[in-house]
């Protein structure tokens, strides 16, 4: 809070008007940017019916948030399990709908191309693709969001149309 505080020139008693608690602060800030991210694919996606440009979507719109908003991210990267009192079961709320809304995706992209892959591996390595992208990404040398997301989209793409045999 006293970081925030110094960074934002609000006191720290300014603060803590406004918010009651440092997690009230850190779920506040969590449920915006995944609202945010749901409500920029969602109206991304309409009219939108080939799946693997579905996919391409749902990159690009999650890449781009990310990189526009590195500061927020390293706060959901680190401050995940952080909030108790309720907060933790609405934010898991939203997280589960954008999870489902990828499991979607791929398992649409599966049915029209007739392909086999385990969806929830697959949907967790494209996270994990994406989600650490603030650790490494510098924007004067690495492409930009839009760049970025092609050449992710082909990466991930290419695996998983592969069309081969799940393994056990």
């Amino acid at each position: 809070m006293r970081d925030l505080s110094r960074a934002s020139g609000i006191s720290l008693a300014g603060l803590y008007y406004y918010f009651d608690s440092k997690e009230r602060m850190l779920f506040l800030i969590q449920k915006h940017t995944f609202t945010t991210i749901v409500q920029r694919l969602n109206a991304r996606l309409l009219g939108v019916s080939d799946p693997e440009q579905q996919v391409r979507i749902f990159i690009l719109n999650h890449l781009e948030y990310f990189l526009a908003n590195q500061a927020a991210m390293k706060v959901l990267s680190h401050e995940a399990e952080a909030l108790n009192n309720g907060f933790a079961s609405d934010l898991a709320a939203i997280k589960r709908e954008y999870y489902r809304t990828c499991v979607g995706l791929l398992d649409e992209l599966k049915r029209d191309r007739g392909l086999q892959f385990s969806t929830r591996i697959a949907v967790l390595s494209l996270f994990g693709m994406m989600n650490w992208i603030y650790t490494w990404h510098n924007p004067r040398i690495d492409a930009d969001a839009k760049q970025l997301a092609s050449e992710m989209s082909d990466i991930f793409l290419r695996g998983v149309m592969t069309g081969g045999k799940v393994r056990r």
